[in-house]
């Protein structure tokens, strides 16, 4: 899936069209990776995301704690994780915030961005959304 947008009713959007192709696992979390450069858009889009799953939270970049946890209620996950790798230096570093934990439990969502810091310890069944900023429009990419 493709999208070339401007507006933030328009990343909510597409936030919203990601969260219908969610489905559960039965063997292990859900793992969406936001890919893009700084400013591009990944914590803009990890907002609208948890929005329309229902959190009220006021949500922020993981930056400095690296992980960041939110219950959800009525939805198919019981917890949204936000993760953010950008400070990390090498894969074992995604191991201090439990990763390998999280990633089992098939009740988790998790986003996770700057995938590329720790691109060895990400499964190859992960969804991908790249964002790209191209003049004034965001060009979004998802798929696996």
């Amino acid at each position: 899936m493709e999208w070339n947008i401007t507006t933030l009713e328009e990343l909510h959007a597409v936030a919203e069209e990601v969260q219908k192709t969610l489905t559960k696992d039965t063997e292990h979390a859900t793992l969406i990776t936001l890919k893009g450069d700084l400013g591009a858009g990944k914590t803009a889009f990890a907002k609208e995301l948890a929005k329309i799953l229902g959190i009220k939270e006021h949500i922020t970049s993981p930056t400095f704690v690296l992980a960041k946890e939110y219950k959800l209620s009525d939805q198919i996950y019981e917890k949204l994780i936000h993760i953010d790798a950008y400070r990390l230096e090498k894969d074992e570093d995604l191991r201090s915030v439990g990763f390998m934990e999280l990633i089992k439990d098939a009740n988790n969502l998790i986003l996770l961005e700057w995938p590329e810091r720790v691109e060895q310890t990400l499964p190859v069944w992960r969804k991908e959304i790249t964002i790209t900023l191209v003049g004034e429009k965001r060009n979004i990419i998802y798929g696996n």
